[in-house]
């Protein structure tokens, strides 16, 4: 192991982590923790909830994790084509059940404000067309992005790997449970408007299962035994 590498193991998973990865994850762990303080610090809100704030930061740190560790493999332009046909069917599934996008609440003024919510989820950009809203969250935007990205990998992994690697992308259980998964989290989510959102409900069973789609999504246990 290099002195500017540290590796950890469990099992058949192994990350190896730079110095340099260390230190970046440092300063972002940091700069939220002081964006914690001045949220708190510089608006009427109440620490009333500190896990609401934890679900948060943490849909957006594995989001930024994924973003900046997972390297799909490379694909012909076809299988790339067909892979981002579903991918972009199952973030619009997201979007809608995790409430990001939906019929505006009634007797709303159309127009574009800024939600103070903590740190994590907000602030968040909320547009209201008068027929549609949409509320853009950090953590449900970069969080859902992050899911739809694994799902882009997998499914050129099953490509490559043939007619039995799709199959066995959908077969097998622990392969086709984060496809389930994902709108699990958004229903267990529940309305995304800002009202729901500052009174998090649900948040907690959501980011578990999101935590979980994530890992099962990245390593895919169960889907060599296809290929």
């Amino acid at each position: 192991m290099s002195a500017r590498t540290l590796s950890l193991s469990a099992g058949p998973v192994a990350v190896s982590v730079s110095r340099r990865e260390l230190q970046v994850a440092t300063l972002v762990v940091n700069v939220e923790l002081l964006a914690v303080l001045a949220y708190f610090a510089l608006t009427n809100a109440s620490l009333s909830s500190p896990l609401f704030t934890l679900y948060g930061l943490l849909w957006v740190n594995l989001a930024l994790v994924v973003f900046a560790r997972y390297r799909p493999a490379a694909a012909g332009r076809r299988t790339r084509r067909r892979a981002l046909a579903v991918v972009a069917g199952y973030l619009a599934l997201l979007a809608v059940l995790g409430g990001v996008v939906g019929v505006a609440p009634p007797r709303t003024t159309p127009g574009v404000e800024l939600a103070l919510l903590p740190p994590g989820w907000g602030p968040a950009l909320v547009v209201n067309v008068g027929v549609a809203a949409a509320v853009l969250m950090p953590a449900k935007v970069l969080g859902y992005l992050a899911l739809a990205y694994l799902l882009y990998g997998a499914l050129v992994d099953a490509a490559g790997a043939g007619i039995a690697g799709v199959l066995g992308l959908f077969s097998c259980v622990s392969c086709s449970l984060p496809l389930l998964a994902g709108a699990v989290a958004a229903i267990a989510g529940g309305g995304g408007f800002v009202a729901s959102a500052a009174a998090g409900l649900g948040y907690g069973p959501s980011t578990l299962v999101f935590a979980v789609t994530v890992a099962l999504l990245w390593w895919r246990p169960g889907i060599d035994l296809f290929g």
